[in-house]
C-alpha cells in the first residue's frame, strides 16, 4: 500500500487503482506552532462536544421513558431515527464541507446540536421527541466525524495519522467525561435541565471551536505539515498539482476500491454498535452486577483513545493496508473471545482489547479513505463514507436484539459481529494487494 512517489502521468485505461501519494516532505518549521495543530484541536474540541453529548442518550433513557410512559423498544427507538437521519446527513454534509468550507459548517452544527438539546428540554409529547432530538440532533451531529477529520487530514501529510487519531479521539473522551456529567445533572437537578445545561454548553464548545478552522492549509499561508506558501512563480504548478490531488466523488464511485472501503465502514460499524449495545446485557445476563458490567464500556472508550493514538503512529510508519487487515483480524479475535467468556475479569479484558482495536481501525479507516482518494472532494467523499458508518450503527443493535430474541442467547449475535469484521479484514486485504495504479486525473 505504501507509494514509492508521485507521478503526473495520466493513467492507462483501464488500469488499477492505489491509495493517493504523500507528495509533500516536511517542511522547515520556524518558531512558531504550526496552525494545523490548531486545527487539531479544533476538531477534537467539537468532536468532544457532539459526539460525546450523541452517547449522552442511554444516560437520560429512563427518564423520557417515563417521563412519556413509553416502552424500552419506543424510547431506543427514538435514538435509532436519529442514526438513520444521520446516515443522509452525513453526505450532505461533506458536500456542504467542500463548498462552504470548515468554519461556516461547523457553526451550523454546533447551533443546531445546541438547539436540539434546548428544545427536546421542552418537549410535551412523544412525536416531538422524534423532531427536537431524532432530527434536529442529527442536524447538528450527523456530519462531525468527517467534517473535522476531512479538515485536519488537509493539514497533514507525514503525520496525518498521529493528528487524524488526535482529532478523532475527541468522541470517545466526549464519551467518557460527558455521560457522567449528565448522570450528575439529572441527579441533583432532573433531565430537563440537564438538556438545558448541556445543549448551553455544548453549543457554545462547537461553535467556539469552529470559528478557528480553516479548510486548507494554503488558506493560511503555508503547506501540509507546516512551513511556507510556495514562491510566487510556482503558483500555476502548485495550482496543477492542487487538482491532481484525487478524485471526485463521481470518479470515486467509478472504481472498486471506494465500494470495497465504504463496505468495510459499514461492517466494522455494524459489529462494534452491535457490541457496545449489548455487551451490558450479555454481562448481566451471566450474573454481573449492572455497576460491574457498565465497566466494560468505560474501558472500551479509554481504550479506544489509546488505540486512536498508538494506531495513528503506526499508519505513519508502516501506512495503513496491511495494518488494517492485522486489526481487524486481532479484533474478530477478541469477538470470539466475548462468546466464551464467563468470569468477570474476562469480560474486563475483552473491553480493554476490543476497545484499543476499535480505536485503532477507526483511524486506519479514516486515513485509508484519504491515502485512496486523495483531498479534492474529500469532504463529500468521506461523508458518505460517514453515511455507511451511521447506517452500521444503526443496523448493528437491530440485528443483535432480533438475533438474541430469536434464539435465546447473544452467542450467535456476536458471531455475526465476528463474521461482519472478517469479512471487512478480507475487503482490506485486497485494498491491500490491488491498488496499484495512479490516482486519476481530474476532468
Amino acid at each position: 500500500m505504501k507509494a514509492h512517489g508521485p507521478s503526473s502521468a495520466a493513467p492507462e485505461p483501464h488500469a488499477g487503482f492505489e491509495r493517493h501519494p504523500r507528495t509533500v516532505p516536511p517542511a522547515q518549521r520556524g518558531g512558531t506552532i504550526f496552525y494545523g495543530w490548531v486545527i487539531v484541536a479544533a476538531g477534537f474540541t467539537i468532536g468532544f462536544a457532539g459526539i460525546g453529548a450523541r452517547y449522552s442518550y442511554g444516560i437520560f433513557l429512563n427518564s423520557i421513558e417515563t417521563e412519556f410512559a413509553m416502552t424500552r423498544g419506543a424510547a431506543s427507538g427514538i435514538f435509532s431515527v436519529y442514526m438513520l437521519l444521520c446516515c443522509l446527513l452525513a453526505a450532505a454534509g461533506g458536500w456542504a464541507l467542500d463548498r462552504y468550507g470548515p468554519r461556516r459548517v461547523g457553526i451550523f452544527l454546533g447551533t443546531f446540536t445546541g438547539l436540539s438539546f434546548l428544545l427536546t428540554s421542552r418537549a410535551g409529547a412523544v412525536w416531538q421527541l422524534f423532531v427536537t432530538y431524532s432530527l434536529l440532533l442529527s442536524l447538528g451531529t450527523g456530519a462531525i466525524y468527517g467534517v473535522v477529520n476531512t479538515t485536519t487530514s488537509r493539514w497533514f501529510l507525514e503525520r496525518r495519522g498521529v493528528a487524524v487519531g488526535i482529532t478523532s479521539s475527541g468522541g470517545g473522551v466526549g464519551a467518557i467525561v460527558i455521560a457522567p456529567f449528565a448522570t450528575f445533572l439529572i441527579a441533583h437537578y432532573q433531565w430537563r435541565t440537564a438538556f438545558v445545561v448541556m445543549g448551553s454548553i455544548t453549543a457554545a464548545a462547537m461553535i467556539g471551536a469552529a470559528l478557528l478552522l480553516i479548510k486548507d492549509p494554503g488558506d493560511a499561508g503555508c503547506v501540509p505539515d507546516g512551513g511556507p506558501r510556495p514562491p510566487p512563480e510556482k503558483t500555476s504548478d502548485a495550482a496543477a498539482d492542487k487538482g491532481r490531488q484525487g478524485l471526485t466523488l463521481r470518479q470515486a464511485f467509478a472504481v472498486r476500491p471506494f465500494w470495497l472501503l465504504a463496505a468495510a465502514w459499514f461492517l466494522l460499524s455494524l459489529s462494534l454498535h452491535m457490541v457496545f449495545i449489548h455487551v451490558v446485557p450479555y454481562a448481566v445476563g451471566m450474573g454481573v452486577s449492572l455497576i460491574d458490567a457498565s465497566l466494560i464500556l468505560s474501558l472500551m472508550g479509554l481504550a479506544n483513545i489509546l488505540g486512536r493514538l498508538v494506531f495513528g503512529r503506526l499508519c505513519d510508519r508502516v501506512g495503513p493496508g496491511a495494518l488494517g487487515v492485522v486489526c481487524l483480524l486481532v479484533q474478530c479475535g477478541a469477538l470470539l473471545w466475548l462468546m466464551v467468556a464467563h468470569q468477570l475479569w474476562m469480560l474486563y479484558l475483552f473491553g480493554a482489547v476490543y476497545g484499543f482495536l476499535w480505536g485503532g481501525a477507526g483511524t486506519i479507516t479514516t486515513v485509508l479513505t484519504v491515502d485512496l482518494f486523495g483531498t479534492r472532494s474529500l469532504g463529500t467523499i468521506m461523508g458518505v463514507m460517514s453515511g455507511g458508518w451511521a447506517m452500521g450503527a444503526a443496523a448493528g443493535p437491530a440485528i443483535g436484539g432480533y438475533v438474541f430474541d430469536v434464539s435465546g442467547h447473544y452467542i450467535a449475535a456476536f458471531g455475526t459481529g465476528a463474521a461482519a469484521l472478517f469479512t471487512a479484514a478480507g475487503l482490506l486485504a485486497i485494498l491491500s494487494r490491488g491498488a496499484r495504479a495512479r490516482v486519476p486525473a481530474p476532468g
